[in-house]
């Protein structure tokens, strides 16, 4: 299965599931190969939140106030074209 087209979990459930295998981690008792797969699903999280609170960010930055004191929205593209 192609990794790339697995749908993405939500920032919330990704956060959560990086949460838990950091408390797994932590407790030191998972096997080396065990581990060694916790921490790649965790990288894999991770850059996953990072990319979802930049896109937030990008939005964010792109609020504007209109010259007749209202905020605005301007329509933002992402590249996963959400």
């Amino acid at each position: 299965m192609d990794p790339d087209k697995t749908p993405k979990p939500s920032f919330e459930a990704a956060l959560a599931k990086l949460e838990s295998i950091v408390e797994t981690m932590e407790q030191g008792d998972v096997p080396l190969a065990e581990l060694l797969g916790k921490y790649e699903e965790g990288t894999r999280l991770l850059r996953h939140c990072e990319a979802r609170l930049k896109e937030a960010e990008l939005k964010i930055e792109k609020l504007k106030k209109e010259k007749d004191g209202t905020v605005g929205f301007e329509k933002f593209e992402t590249a996963r074209g959400e």
